[in-house]
């Protein structure tokens, strides 16, 4: 089993149903609209937020933060990963009565004991929600930019790519820039590849969350390619949201063989009846790739991780070396 790095997930959408039934019987909360049968229950995209709400609120005060944290890092240890990047919200801090310090405070005590009991390195991106307005987005960087935790190394933005003007969000992304955080947007996922052109052109990110839609312009790949820009892709979050209809048709293989730095991540894993490994088993049962191919891209997504020099060392350094082709 290769050793794996996840640069692409939601702390809030990692709840297993299992701990987020424990935090409604703890709330006095019934759960059987969203959960049946050990698994969350939605539709379309509008029932998948619906339910996502539902078990964000369900983490309330800052012991239940470093509870989902531990909870699901310790998780992905045990799968195998050396290292995990988790997008933080000051938003669903401020929404559950927790101070953004407070929420980060909490997450990074999940992450100190995920780390104690396991090994795994972890560290927190900051985001904005895009459909929640410039404002937002603006304060959230802010935050990231004056939080100086050492275990918050970057900034990006998710939310509804749809909403709005790319350009109009390039301040905050400067603002967390000129702090010195890694800058990462989501962008072609349920948007064209237009998106993915105006964040490269406008905010000029290290890497794209999911970016897979730039396929549909081979003239945008190739940019890619020859920017080296990272991709954070997350293939059966995009099958099951129906960005594409299947895995033969998914251009994660295509992307790779035309150059583009690509990982595997799972987005927000027990929506979409996923997780880390089984990203890494989705790549090579659909995708041909072997193992030496799954440990290059771990390799990848460490080359591209928000860690300082030495951080990343020792965790190069924990991966197999990949044989020379002849």
């Amino acid at each position: 089993m290769p050793l794996k790095a996840e640069l692409h997930c939601h702390l809030e959408g990692a709840a297993a149903p299992e701990l987020v039934i424990r935090q409604a019987q703890k709330y006095g909360v019934d759960p059987s609209p969203f959960i049946q049968d050990g698994a969350f229950i939605w539709s379309d995209f509008t029932s998948f937020l619906a339910c996502y709400d539902f078990a964000a609120d369900l983490f309330r005060n800052e012991d239940d933060y470093a509870r989902l944290t531990d909870h699901y890092l310790t998780s992905l240890a045990r799968d195998g990963a050396i290292y995990s990047e988790l997008f933080t919200s000051p938003d669903h801090a401020q929404k559950a009565g927790l101070s953004p310090r407070a929420y980060t405070d909490a997450i990074a005590e999940g992450m100190t004991r995920a780390k104690a009991k396991t090994g795994i390195e972890a560290r927190m991106i900051v985001t904005g929600v895009r459909h929640f307005g410039v404002e937002r987005v603006e304060a959230a960087a802010r935050f990231a930019a004056r939080c100086k935790h050492p275990l918050v190394t970057g900034f990006g933005m998710a939310g509804e790519e749809r909403f709005g003007d790319t350009e109009d969000y390039v301040r905050a992304f400067e603002i967390a820039r000129e702090a010195g955080l890694g800058i990462t947007v989501h962008a072609g996922e349920l948007a064209g590849w237009e998106s993915v052109s105006d964040a490269i052109e406008h905010i000029r990110p290290a890497r794209i969350g999911h970016g897979v839609r730039a396929i549909e312009n081979p003239d945008l790949v190739k940019k890619i390619a020859d920017l080296g820009v990272v991709l954070e892709c997350c293939p059966g979050s995009n099958i099951a949201l129906n960005v594409f209809s299947s895995f033969a048709e998914h251009p994660f293989a295509e992307l790779r063989r035309a150059g583009c730095k690509v990982t595997l991540n799972s987005d927000d894993p027990p929506y979409f009846s996923t997780s880390l490994k089984h990203e890494y088993e989705l790549a090579s049962q659909h995708f041909g790739l072997t193992e030496t191919d799954l440990i290059s891209i771990t390799r990848t997504a460490i080359e591209a991780a928000f860690v300082d020099r030495a951080t990343r060392t020792a965790l190069l350094a924990r991966l197999p070396a990949i044989p020379r082709s002849r």
